[in-house]
């Protein structure tokens, strides 16, 4: 499989604002917290007092048990939507997975490439390297929030993976989360990004997407307070 082709970063779907990257722009927060293995929180201005928290340096440190078990199933190549710093993609590699990784942040697909994952820089929206022939596509860690249209992502994804193929996806803890936003992302010292669109989705609303999308759903599982629901192309 290929995987040196770059993905173009925005400007492909005609004035369309998905590919505005998560944490960007501003300030740049989440660069330096990928530097830094800092804390960020994702801000919706309508919803004061309701942020959300990521640790980053979960995503910097290796894949734990959870990741891991993610991928004991997976037979054949992987891609991982929004990758990040690429703890899957190496964990992968591990397992002998053929992975690629898909991110908007030139930060976090620097910091994959250098730990030995394969990583391009570009947005899940644009053409992707063997599309239509991936095993498996991971959009984990909140990133079924990318672009703030779930069944858009999802039917994207539909398309990059083969017939049959599977999409693992991490829910919101809360199965009845089901939002749609403008966000910012905020680290601790106040440092504040561009706007970009998000979702928070919980299983019940990942059910109605993935119907929209074309997929049908084969299971759900919850393990270690992190919910997960594996769908699977026709």
């Amino acid at each position: 499989m290929t995987t040196d082709t770059m993905l173009t970063t925005g400007g492909s779907h005609g004035g369309d604002d998905r590919d505005a990257a998560f944490g960007a722009g501003g300030d740049e927060p989440y660069a330096q917290a990928l530097a830094t293995d800092g804390h960020i929180r994702l801000r919706d201005p309508d919803r004061p007092g309701h942020d959300v928290t990521f640790d980053v340096g979960r995503w910097n440190a290796p894949a734990d048990e959870v990741d891991l078990s993610l991928l004991e199933v997976v037979d054949g190549p992987l891609i991982d939507i929004g990758c990040g710093p690429g703890r899957m993609l190496v964990a992968a590699g591990r397992f002998g997975i053929p992975a690629l990784g898909v991110d908007v942040s030139p930060a976090a697909v620097s910091i994959a490439q250098h730990a030995g994952g394969r990583a391009i820089q570009g947005s899940v929206f644009d053409p992707v390297p063997d599309e239509g022939h991936w095993d498996t596509a991971l959009v984990i860690d909140g990133n079924i929030g990318i672009g703030g249209d779930p069944a858009a992502l999802l039917e994207r994804c539909r398309a990059i993976v083969r017939p049959g193929g599977r999409i693992i996806v991490e829910t919101n803890a809360d199965p009845d989360a089901d939002r749609t936003y403008d966000a910012r992302v905020v680290d601790a010292d106040g440092r504040t990004s561009s706007e970009f669109p998000w979702a928070e989705v919980g299983q019940r609303a990942l059910r109605r997407d993935a119907r929209v999308a074309g997929l049908r759903e084969s299971q759900r599982w919850t393990v270690a307070g992190r919910s997960f629901c594996e769908l699977r192309r026709p």
